[in-house]
């Protein structure tokens, strides 16, 4: 559906017919010809390359070969102009009946226009959220999960098959320290009065619910007990709740996981010790002092020697160490047991969406999986940015039961999870987010999930207002499609038929939210022309006496509604067909 593909294949082939023709010497290597928009849109709507990439090979002047290619290319279907522009880009003016087709496919595939084939079926593991279950899912925790299940779903929509998987980390001192501000709160439901939470613990009220659940089962089984009898079970109860309240967080924001991953249950299977042995066969691990860590004063830091994994040969800036001072694997370690693990599953490529407190994390965690996979696997790692969360312009509270951030529960109770999961799109992953709930709750052209949902309820507006005029339009094939002469009709046509490159360049490029750009500038398109139309009764949607325009105008109208559902159903939004305020 990507009709810059089709005309690379045309353009190779008309290459081929100079070749055969002795115009152009055998042996010619297509591989680097593109296709794509002009970057002024004036000289036309594709251009090609081909004349400079194989400028070199042929021993002629770009220019001079851009104009011998240029007349073979008059030739191809729909082709109305063909123009040598610059060093020897090509261009190419298409003719309106190929927009019309265009539509034509959309009207065809519907909402599924857009999809593709590249992934060519490749299996991709997409791990994202991965919260500590230390608590509820703060709402910064959100534009993680959206930002991955989006991507899960744009990867999907161009041919690859993806798993999404979150990762429990239920072991270490974080568990730890979490099972004992439960057992503060346990004591605590028992009658026990807690002055104060002490540093370092978790203060939220949520653990409340969990003490006294843990109240309820075991009574006061456990006050007179030693921490070392009682600490396992409070972690592993304590993880259970925290995960069965992030799994409804989840579920709010309409995400589901395939696979839950346990650390825990990752260290018991011995997967971290198979992934040591497989790095010290193939050398990578040694025995040695690294520095004391730069820019900074660590006053427990003193020299003694380390098991290291060798990062700075696979493109990081320290050997890493691989254990503690107490004989236990680091955090690190870990990671890589983890990632391994994914590898040995059979998925190598893998792809982790992570915080941006992640950020310092990144090339330990990719070197180590280029070095373990022996460079058979390959690592993504996309940083969500912080979201600033305000209510018209000035800083919102925490919340009261977490007592340190903000729920997503509490965001999505107050906006609904459609436009929460827009907005969280709406700019570049790595690049900080303003959520502002006066806004995203505004029904104006500055609110981009308003005015995109807009778009899409207006044009089943129009149908149903069409029904009242010609009952029976519907059943009509779409027909008279050279009566939208209007430029601005055949910019929307172009802007549509364009969307199935935006999917594929998204999808490539990890960047679910250049998606959000283009339909925002699908439904201006589409706005424009509606307004138009009240000014001009000749370019309104419904024509009363003449059916036939109409028609396709109800056609063009059926195409904006399928590239905006199609976008919208990648998003995880659903397209309304009415709006009320």
């Amino acid at each position: 559906m990507n009709f810059f593909h089709t005309f690379r294949e045309q353009i190779s082939k008309a290459l081929e017919t100079l070749i055969k023709k002795g115009l152009l010497p055998d042996g010619l290597d297509f591989e680097k010809i593109t296709t794509e928009p002009p970057r002024d849109p004036a000289h036309g709507d594709l251009a090609t390359n081909a004349a400079m990439i194989l400028a070199k090979s042929t021993q002629k002047n770009p220019r001079e070969l851009g104009e011998l290619i240029g007349k073979e290319l008059e030739n191809l279907p729909y082709v109305e102009e063909v123009s040598v522009a610059g060093p020897g880009f090509i261009n190419l003016k298409l003719s309106p009946e190929f927009w019309y087709q265009e539509l034509i496919t959309i009207l065809e595939k519907k909402d599924e226009y857009g999809a593709s084939t590249i992934g060519l079926g490749e299996k991709i593991n997409l791990e994202y959220v991965s919260a500590n279950p230390t608590g509820p899912i703060h709402a910064g925790h959100g534009r993680v999960a959206i930002v991955a299940d989006v991507l899960a779903n744009l990867l999907e929509k161009v041919g690859y098959r993806v798993l999404r998987e979150y990762y429990i980390n239920d072991a270490g001192a974080q568990a730890e320290k979490l099972a004992q501000s439960t057992y503060l709160r346990y004591r605590e439901a028992l009658g026990e009065k807690i002055d104060q939470i002490p540093e370092g613990y978790y203060p939220g009220d949520y653990l409340k619910e969990v003490g006294q659940a843990l109240a309820t089962r075991d009574g006061a089984k456990w006050l007179s007990a030693s921490e070392k009898e009682w600490l396992d079970s409070f972690r592993e109860f304590t993880v259970n709740a925290m995960m069965s309240n992030i799994r409804k967080d989840l579920d709010l924001m309409g995400i589901s996981h395939e696979v839950f991953t346990s650390e825990t249950e990752l260290y018991k299977a011995g997967a971290i010790e198979a992934a040591i042995k497989t790095l010290k066969e193939n050398g990578l691990i040694y025995e040695g002092i690294l520095e004391p860590p730069k820019g900074k004063i660590v006053e427990d830091w003193e020299p003694r020697p380390q098991l290291l994994f060798r990062s700075v040969d696979f493109g990081d800036d320290v050997d890493r160490p691989l254990q503690k001072s107490n004989g236990s694997w680091t955090y690190f370690a870990g990671d890589i047991a983890y990632h391994y693990d994914k590898f040995l599953r059979g998925y190598h490529q893998m792809i982790d969406v992570w915080g941006a407190d992640h950020g310092g994390y990144v090339k330990r965690v990719t070197s180590a999986v280029k070095a373990i996979t022996k460079d058979r696997g390959h690592l993504d790692v996309i940083i969500c940015q912080i979201v600033n969360f305000m209510e018209g312009g000035q800083p919102v509270k925490m919340s009261k039961r977490a007592g340190t951030f903000i729920e997503v529960r509490d965001v999505i109770e107050k906006v609904g999870k459609d436009p929460f999961r827009f907005m969280m799109i709406t700019r570049k992953s790595d690049a900080h987010l303003d959520f502002d709930f006066q806004k995203v709750l505004e029904q104006t052209k500055d609110n981009p999930v308003f005015y995109i949902q807009y778009a899409h309820a207006r044009c089943h507006s129009v149908m149903r207002m069409a029904r009242e005029v010609f009952p029976d339009w519907e059943k009509t094939p779409a027909q008279g499609l050279d009566l939208l002469k209007d430029q601005n009709e055949l910019q929307l046509l172009k802007l549509l038929a364009g969307w199935p490159r935006q999917v594929e360049i998204a999808a490539l490029a990890r960047e679910p939210h250049r998606l959000s750009y283009y339909l925002y500038e699908i439904a201006q398109q589409f706005h424009m022309l509606w307004n138009k139309g009240k000014e001009n009764t000749y370019l309104r949607f419904i024509v009363a006496q003449n059916h036939e325009l109409t028609r396709a105008r109800l056609a063009m109208i059926q195409g904006v509604a399928h590239v905006i559902a199609s976008g919208l159903n990648i998003f995880g939004v659903t397209p309304v067909e009415e709006m009320r305020e």
